[in-house]
């Protein structure tokens, strides 16, 4: 048999297939938070009642995946979405949509190219799940089962929307007054959560788009009445499993069953769970400088599990840091002797603040202030405490968390007391012949005008905003003599030459470092055999407290993570769908092209980071998926902003290796 186990944020998961699929001792129970007794005291089960089996392979997946495949010796641990996918196929072949709601979470997916795609994950709270229908349920006098039961048998289903619990309980309140019945209020409140499945997470705009083969699956499914809404909802006929609630252990055993290795010693034996032993303590490392809280979970015979690991030092001694190429890491490297320096008395200072179009410019921009003579002070790399010091002079919070973080650079920048803050509006950005013009996006474009409306505290210093464009030397040189002069009377016409000149060196350099740095990454990729992701997205997403490490957790998969400049160089210009004519996506365009044209040898991928105030990347995402669909490459997009979660990034990224592997794997056979 192959035995599978999804250990899940509050269930526990777990059954064996045969050869063919056939299950057997499938098992489901709330996890009590800590799913090691459970699946020790489900296999101890198991070898009582079958003494003679033979377990040949078993995989896990789920949150608890880590801990279980430590504690139980499992042969492979597995990404959820592939966990699930896997299993959808089995009961529908040409899968292109599946739909997992379940008790906290849901999940949604489309295969494209038989591959899984587009992912949609609720991020915030667990309204529209199983653990809302329950809550209900309760409140009502009904078990869950008996309420599920009631939902189809309604005559009139109470419009309910799609709000949160907190709502909702006035909407049912409402019903119930206005003379509904307990089946139309759970009617009603299966359309809400097929609802907010749909229009709140997946946010599709038709049937259509969801696909044409669905299978929905997770324990809320069970209810016949969620399965009636989401058909009624959607006008699709769909495939619910009779194993609905199982699908991810499912998965995981038909994987275990795909991936079998010779010898076999796919989990602990009963003599050895006989003598199994799990004590948890806390420490404290004292490694770096982060001070992890970790859980040391030992498990006996040298087995241990240590979770709360925040960095990239090993934690078991055993292992040893393996090189990671990181492209994103080199582009802070060269801007790191662009930060800091001594005030020489006696010098005006002028302060630039580290973000948005700066985290490109500012080697340009330092360079030609030190060259007039000036002290330049920068902004620190931004932090957490950093945006709330200026989230008081937000004017709007649909904005894009980079451009708001500018409030906080502000402030950081005025407590250095400098005679002037230097940030100009820059309609235009450097000429790079990628599109048919060089705009910057407005926010990038015309921010300081927003400092300046709404930064109170700018009063206390002179603040340069005045409209300036790089596109060109000649008149780059002459304009910067103006606004220098205006402030700055003492400064002769010569030293603005001179300094636009040596801006313009420090700036080409910082780029034929950067590129330079991006070929030797591939060539080390392609002499390693290592995958390459061209993380995509703009200068400023270099920004730790922007990125969220994301580009960290890419290299820990194996790969090698590029940026989108390091690579849109090597594209010629073509033509594209949308009107291209702003700089940084323009760079996105050529990178995705530059994906596509790569021979599938040399496994280089393209993972878009979006900002969620972003309007204009509602364009850029459709066009970069358009460039690289049409080559056969896989689309990844990872929506950031101040709220990440960083768990659904996770199963994002595992779920493309994986499809990278498979396909890999599928070429070479």
């Amino acid at each position: 048999m192959y035995l599978g186990i999804d250990a899940g944020s509050t269930t526990v998961k777990a059954l064996l297939c045969d050869g063919e699929g056939n299950i057997l001792r499938p098992f489901y129970t709330p996890n009590n938070g800590n799913p090691v007794p459970i699946i020790r005291d489900y296999l101890i089960k198991l070898y009582q009642d079958f003494p003679d089996i033979e377990i040949r392979a078993s995989a896990v997946t789920g949150y608890g995946e880590d801990i279980i495949r430590n504690a139980f010796g499992i042969d492979r641990g597995l990404v959820e979405t592939v966990a699930h996918y896997t299993a959808a196929k089995k009961f529908l072949p040409a899968v292109d949509f599946i739909l997992d709601i379940g008790g906290q979470d849901i999940k949604c997916f489309q295969i494209r190219n038989g591959a899984i795609d587009s992912i949609y994950l609720n991020e915030a709270c667990s309204s529209g799940c199983g653990s809302f229908l329950q809550t209900f349920a309760g409140a009502l006098g009904y078990s869950p089962a008996e309420f599920a039961r009631l939902g189809p048998f309604a005559k009139r289903p109470v419009d309910l929307g799609s709000r949160c619990t907190v709502f909702m309980n006035s909407s049912v309140k409402q019903a119930q007054k206005d003379g509904a019945t307990v089946e139309d209020i759970a009617a009603g409140l299966s359309i809400s959560v097929v609802k907010n499945a749909l229009y709140k997470v997946i946010r599709c705009a038709n049937a259509e788009s969801l696909g044409e083969h669905i299978v929905v699956q997770g324990g809320t499914f069970l209810n016949d009445a969620v399965l009636r809404a989401f058909e009624r909802e959607t006008g699709r006929q769909v495939v619910r499993p009779g194993y609905a609630a199982l699908m991810g252990a499912y998965g995981a055993a038909l994987y275990a069953l795909a991936h079998e290795e010779q010898p076999h010693k796919a989990v602990l034996t009963a003599e050895e769970l006989a003598g199994f032993t799990h004590s948890v303590r806390a420490v404290t490392c004292s490694g770096c400088g982060n001070h992890c809280n970790l859980t040391v979970n030992d498990f006996g015979s040298g087995r241990r599990f240590i979770a709360g690991n925040r960095c990239d030092r090993p934690v078991t001694g055993k292992q040893e840091q393996t090189a990671h190429y990181d492209l994103y890491d080199y582009k802070l490297s060269l801007l790191e002797k662009y930060q800091g320096g001594e005030r020489a008395p006696g010098k005006p200072t002028i302060g630039i603040p580290l973000g948005l179009n700066f985290y490109e410019l500012l080697p340009f921009w330092r360079t030609f202030w030190e060259t007039l003579g000036f002290n330049v002070v920068v902004s620190p790399l931004s932090t957490r405490e950093l945006y709330l010091r200026g989230q008081y002079t937000i004017p709007s919070d649909t904005a894009c968390y980079p451009a708001k973080l500018m409030h906080g650079h502000m402030e950081a920048l005025l407590d250095e007391k400098p005679d002037a803050i230097f940030y100009p509006d820059m309609s235009y950005n450097a000429e790079e012949g990628l599109g048919v013009n060089h705009f910057n996006c407005p926010v990038v474009a015309y921010y300081p005008q927003v400092l300046r409306l709404n930064v109170p505290r700018l009063g206390e210093t002179v603040f340069i905003d005045d409209f300036v464009s790089i596109a060109d030397q000649k008149q780059f040189t002459k304009r910067m003599g103006e606004i220098v002069r205006k402030y700055f009377p003492a400064v002769a016409k010569g030293q603005v030459k001179l300094a636009a000149q040596r801006a313009y060196e420090a700036y080409e350099q910082y780029f034929r470092d950067l590129r330079q740095k991006g070929q030797e990454y591939l060539d080390i990729a392609k002499a390693r055999s290592l995958p390459v992701i061209v993380l995509a997205g703009r200068p400023y997403h270099i920004d730790p407290e922007i990125n969220h490490g994301i580009h960290t957790l890419i290299c820990r998969l194996g790969a090698v993570a590029l940026t989108e400049d390091s690579v849109s160089h090597l594209v010629r210009p073509f033509p594209v769908n949308v009107r291209n004519q702003w700089t940084y996506h323009a760079r996105l365009y050529a990178a995705a092209k530059f994906v596509a044209e790569a021979p599938p040898e040399a496994n280089i991928n393209l993972v878009q980071l979006v900002s969620f105030g972003c309007g204009v990347d509602a364009v850029t995402t459709d066009e970069v998926r358009t460039i690289l669909e049409r080559s056969g490459k896989i689309y990844t997009r990872i929506k950031i902003d101040e709220i990440s979660n960083m768990g659904a990034v996770n199963i994002r990224l595992r779920s493309l290796f994986s499809a990278i592997e498979d396909r890999g794997r599928r070429q070479r056979a």
